[in-house]
C-alpha cells in the first residue's frame, strides 16, 4: 500500500498532541479535515490508530507500533529534501574561473566550457582576471573556485591540477635588439641581458620565468618588474629588458616594436587548470573533469 507523506505528518501530529484540535492548529488545517484524513489512513491500513472517547485520544497498539517508523520516514524525507535542495543550488550555482592570461589558445577555453555545460547546463561561469602579483590567480585567497595558472605555483601541494597546455618558452625582445635579427637564440646568449621579472610576490613563478633553475652562474639583472601584459609590452618597447614568454602568449606582446624568438636550452612552460585540493564540491570537480577530458584529446 502507498501512504502519502502528508498522511504520516497528520498521524504524527495527532499522536504527539493526543488532541485533534491542537494537532490541526499545529498543521494549519481544519479539525474536520484532519479527522477525515486520519480516518482515511486507518481504513487504508485496516486498523484504528487512535482510541477516541470522552476521556480524550489515545494511541492504539497499532498506532504505537507505527509512530517511531512514521517519525523516521518523515525525518529521512526532510534530509532527502535538504540534500536535493543543496544539489539544485549547486547545479544552478556560479563557478568563478580565475586567470592571469587568457587560456583561449587553440580553442581550449571554449572546449572546456562546452564540456562543462554539457554536465552542468544550469551553472553560470564567471571569468575573473587576476593580476600577476598572485601566481595562483585567486585560488590562494578563495576569490575564485578554479583557475588557469602557470606552473609552478607556491605551495603546489595545496592544489590539484590538470596540465592543459605545454608550450615552449620564447624570448621577447625589442625589435631593435641585436638578437632580434636571429631566427632563434641560445639561452646562453641571454645570460647578460637585463630581464623583466614578475613581482616578488609571485615567488617560485617569478623564478621560473627568470629560468633560475636553468641559468648557470649568478642571478639575472632585473631591468624592471611587470604585472600585466601592457606593462610587459611597454617595458620591452622602452628597452628595459627582455623576457621569457609562453608561445601561446606571444601574440599578446608581438605588436609594433616587439618580436619573439625561440630559445634553445629551456624546458617548456606548462599551463594548468587548478583547484584547491580540499574543495570537493561537485561543480568544481565537474569543471576539472571537463578540463581533463579536453586536455586528453589534444595531448
Amino acid at each position: 500500500m502507498d501512504v502519502h507523506g502528508r498522511d504520516l505528518r497528520y498521524f504524527v501530529a495527532v499522536a504527539e498532541e493526543l488532541h485533534f484540535t491542537r494537532a490541526a492548529e499545529r498543521l494549519y488545517v481544519s479539525q474536520p479535515a484532519l479527522s477525515k484524513q486520519v480516518r482515511a489512513l486507518e481504513r487504508q491500513l485496516g486498523a484504528p490508530l487512535f482510541e477516541r472517547d470522552r476521556q480524550g485520544v489515545r494511541l492504539t497498539p497499532v498506532g504505537a507500533a507505527l509512530l517511531p517508523y512514521a517519525r523516521r520516514v518523515l525525518a529521512d524525507w526532510e534530509e532527502a529534501r535538504d540534500a536535493m535542495e543543496r544539489a539544485k543550488a549547486e547545479q544552478a550555482a556560479v563557478l568563478v574561473v580565475g586567470m592571469s592570461t587568457s587560456p583561449a589558445r587553440g580553442g581550449l577555453l571554449p572546449a572546456i566550457r562546452s564540456r562543462f555545460t554539457e554536465a552542468r547546463p544550469e551553472a553560470t561561469l564567471r571569468l575573473r582576471q587576476i593580476g600577476w602579483e598572485d601566481p595562483t590567480a585567486g585560488l590562494a585567497d578563495g576569490s575564485v573556485d578554479v583557475a588557469y595558472v602557470w606552473l609552478p605555483v607556491p605551495d603546489l601541494d595545496r592544489y590539484t591540477y590538470v596540465v592543459v597546455a605545454e608550450e615552449p618558452r620564447l624570448v621577447a625582445l625589442p625589435q631593435t635588439h641585436p638578437l632580434a635579427a636571429r631566427e632563434s637564440v641560445d639561452f646562453a646568449d641571454l645570460l647578460d641581458e637585463p630581464f623583466l621579472a614578475l613581482p616578488k610576490s609571485a615567488g617560485v613563478l617569478r623564478e621560473y620565468w627568470l629560468a633560475l633553475d636553468e641559468r648557470p652562474g649568478g642571478p639575472p639583472r632585473i631591468g624592471a618588474e611587470i604585472a600585466s601584459t601592457d606593462e610587459t609590452y611597454e617595458a620591452l618597447v622602452d628597452g628595459r629588458g627582455v623576457c621569457l614568454v609562453a608561445a601561446g602568449n606571444a601574440p599578446l606582446i608581438s605588436l609594433g616594436g616587439v618580436v619573439t624568438r625561440p630559445v634553445h636550452g629551456l624546458s617548456p612552460s606548462r599551463l594548468a587548470l587548478a583547484a584547491r585540493a580540499d574543495d570537493h564540491r561537485p561543480l568544481v570537480l565537474d569543471y576539472v573533469r571537463a578540463a581533463r577530458k579536453v586536455s586528453s584529446l589534444v595531448s
